[in-house]
């Protein structure tokens, strides 16, 4: 759990993915290995004010938490798993530093490098190259973590609240939702066992609190009430397809979002998350 890295002169440069990572690989891997490691809990915990929020609203990302910490502190979600999973990426030797530059700048919100052993689940194709086991187990891996003493740590939340929260929010990588409901997907389809308690419920939430917005029950977006703003102060007789396109403008406004890089399709921590 060392942001030291005793390893760092070793041949292999191996990345730990535990968020959006898991299904936005970075560029230039060769392995791409699924697995787990020990001594964190996985939480929605983390601040994003550039990727699935802004500044003046932030949505929310996972992070990992040392279990010995998060043990001392209240969470209504009260258990989690002993293994984190996630995918181990093997970067390409001559591209290692490149990588590092293009990560640096993904999981700049409040993230810092970190390493830990990471331990490769069985193989379901042993001769499929990409995911081929290594000799050597555990393998070391860099890990980007939000600690709580970042300024973006919010710490425990209630899961109804934060679950509407992350319903609400939206940033230059998307809806909140989305991230959300990819991890839990992403996990799914690691292992039979790889799913996460914490976020599959935050996701069955979402769902709960999508379809009562769609009955016209519940939480509504910000841009889902501009739009009904929009429509009515449209005048009576312009036709749909007229409001539809003058709703399409408006979107396209809101979301010119800054963009924090020039890199293309930057994504949110985990951000390795």
């Amino acid at each position: 759990m060392s942001a030291e890295n005793p390893q760092a002169e070793a041949d292999e440069f191996w990345l730990f993915g535990y968020g959006s990572l898991i299904w936005k690989p970075p560029p230039h891997f060769d392995r791409r290995i699924p697995g787990w490691v020990t001594g964190y809990v996985r939480r929605f915990w983390q601040a994003s004010e550039d990727h699935r929020g802004t500044p003046e609203a932030p949505g929310r990302v996972v992070t990992l938490i040392s279990r010995e910490y998060w043990e001392q502190l209240t969470d209504h979600h009260d258990s989690a798993p002993e293994k984190v999973w996630g995918v181990a990426y093997r970067i390409i030797p001559e591209r290692v530093a490149e990588v590092k530059d293009y990560l640096d700048i993904r999981e700049i919100n409040g993230y810092t490098i970190h390493y830990t052993p990471f331990h490769p689940a069985p193989s379901l194709n042993p001769n499929d190259p990409l995911t081929a086991l290594p000799k050597q187990q555990p393998i070391q891996t860099l890990v980007y973590i939000g600690t709580p003493d970042n300024e973006q740590f919010v710490g425990p939340q209630d899961p109804q609240k934060l679950a509407e929260h992350i319903y609400r929010s939206e940033g230059p990588s998307g809806l909140n939702r989305d991230y959300l409901w990819g991890l839990e997907k992403a996990l799914n389809e690691l292992s039979l066992e790889s799913g996460d308690e914490h976020v599959t419920d935050l996701s069955n939430r979402v769902r709960a609190v999508a379809a009562a917005a769609a009955e016209g029950q519940g939480v509504v977006s910000q841009t889902d009430k501009e739009k009904q703003i929009l429509r009515a102060q449209s005048p009576v007789n312009v036709s749909p397809e007229v409001s539809s396109s003058l709703e399409h403008q408006h979107e396209h406004h809101h979301h010119e979002f800054k963009k924090v890089s020039s890199i293309d399709e930057q994504e949110e921590t985990e951000k390795t998350s």
